[in-house]
């Protein structure tokens, strides 16, 4: 490879480009991967001080990032991510890095081991750059009370860049990264997606393997996929999908996943008649509404999804008091420790979960049981699912966290359902708001297929890498 090939490729362009383009650079031998991780090394260095996505460094990645160039020259790739930097949410578990989860007593805490995504991340060549910050036990809308600090949104620093993937969300839109990995439990995921103007994407519960994550509510958590194009998301979701035997909740599928095979003259969009009705704010309907209409063709025959008597708030409340119960007992032995102690209000929240009863957590449990079988009689009569992703635009840093933040991402947690945040436009202030689109479990690739071709017409994906400069 001549040194006029890779000059060509500005830091800048390189930073922007999907992970996918960066494939085909690598593959026709105008990118090295040494090159690659170079780049992402010098903008962390430069950049992350004032954006706070990385926690923690992988001293390995240039040797990771050369071993990929020996196999390029020799024509042993060895998988379809070779060469690709990518991040990872720090509650998942890197051989050799801590896991922190947002807490300072568990900064000393080195995984053993990879969690089985990161080893099939490895298997199939990607670089691992480091972990990305998160809220405290990932438990929260804002990624605002990380041990690290604040995580500011690349669009505007003194904003939220939502969570509790944050640090993902922002290494993403701020082109710190390839791709990142995160987790979705009420919406970690596709909330920092909205809110950073980026593509996150919650699989089908199960087809990601969730071993090394550290449990938030272990029958809704979901490994997540935040990237810059949904081609990208495509392509890692294929590449990390196997059934899991060390995994309660894996899926053994008989089949792949299901190819794309809608027919856009056949396709069946639910609307959620009344927006207004379950907290959604003015603009975010006005601009949902813009939106869709310019998705006319795209989106089929529509129709109003049945949510009468669905209660968002009611539902994502009991889906919380099973999060922070399981998390009370996850962070057991880090209510005890004096020298790093949790803060108040995460204290609180799981101080509530152990003044309930088995019986309330059980009632709350059985709640979770209808949101399964209200999807399951929705798509029968609808494809796909059409609803903002978050209720409200990024609010600024330090301001109250709004309780509603997750409602909208919560049907899709409690039910199972694969879902997608893609940019759908800007506020007047500038700053990104995300649709979402929600399929029948084991639909991922139909709806990812549905996400790229609303993300073509619509054409609301801000210029990446995003930056404040």
């Amino acid at each position: 490879m001549s040194n006029d090939q890779e000059s060509e490729l500005s830091s800048q362009r390189l930073r922007g480009a999907s992970a996918f383009q960066l494939l085909h650079w690598m593959a026709a031998g105008r990118l090295s991967a040494q090159r690659l991780q170079s780049v992402y090394a010098d903008a962390i260095a430069a950049e992350n001080e004032a954006l706070g996505a990385f926690v923690a460094i992988n001293p390995a990645a240039p040797a990771l990032a050369s071993a990929s160039d020996v196999r390029r020259a020799s024509g042993n790739s060895i998988g379809r991510l070779d060469g690709l930097g990518v991040a990872i949410k720090d509650n998942i578990d890197v051989e050799a890095l801590p896991t922190a989860l947002g807490l300072a007593g568990r900064k000393q805490r080195v995984a053993t081991s990879d969690a089985r995504v990161v080893a099939r991340l490895r298997a199939a060549g990607a670089v691992i750059l480091g972990k990305t910050a998160v809220d405290e036990a990932a438990l929260g809308t804002t990624g605002t009370t990380a041990d690290s600090g604040p995580t500011h949104n690349p669009h505007r620093p003194e904003f939220i860049a939502g969570g509790s993937s944050a640090g993902s969300a922002a290494a993403v839109a701020a082109g710190l990264c390839s791709f990142a990995m995160g987790t979705d439990t009420l919406g970690s995921v596709r909330i920092p997606a909205s809110h950073c103007g980026i593509y996150g994407l919650r699989p089908t519960l199960g087809e990601l393997s969730t071993s090394g994550v550290v449990p938030a509510a272990r029958r809704l958590d979901s490994v997540g996929i935040l990237a810059r194009s949904v081609q990208d998301l495509a392509v890692v979701l294929q590449v990390l999908n196997a059934y899991d035997v060390d995994d309660a909740r894996s899926r053994r599928r008989r089949v792949a996943l299901a190819l794309p095979d809608w027919e856009p003259g056949r396709l069946r969009s639910g609307f959620i008649a009344n927006l207004p009705a379950i907290g959604v704010a003015p603009e975010i309907c006005a601009l949902f509404a813009r939106a869709t209409d310019a998705l006319a063709l795209e989106l089929g025959e529509r129709s109003d999804a049945d949510f009468n008597g669905y209660d968002f708030t009611r539902m994502r409340r009991a889906a919380l008091l099973i999060m922070e119960s399981e998390l009370a007992c996850e962070l057991e032995a880090d209510l005890d420790n004096g020298a790093s102690p949790l803060s108040p209000r995460l204290r609180d929240m799981l101080g509530f979960a152990r003044s309930k009863s088995a019986v309330a957590y059980a009632a709350a449990d059985r709640m979770l049981d209808q949101a399964v079988l209200h999807a399951r009689r929705l798509f029968e009569h609808v494809d796909v699912l059409v609803l903002p992703t978050v209720s409200h635009g990024p609010y600024r840093i330090g301001e109250t966290e709004r309780a509603g933040d997750a409602d909208l991402c919560s049907f899709a947690s409690l039910a199972g359902c694969p879902a997608i945040s893609l940019p759908m436009g800007t506020l007047e202030n500038g700053m990104p708001v995300g649709l979402q689109l929600v399929g029948t479990p084991g639909s991922d690739l139909r709806l990812l297929e549905l996400a790229e071709v609303c993300a073509s017409r619509l054409d609301a994906t801000p210029n990446y890498p995003v930056t404040t400069n």
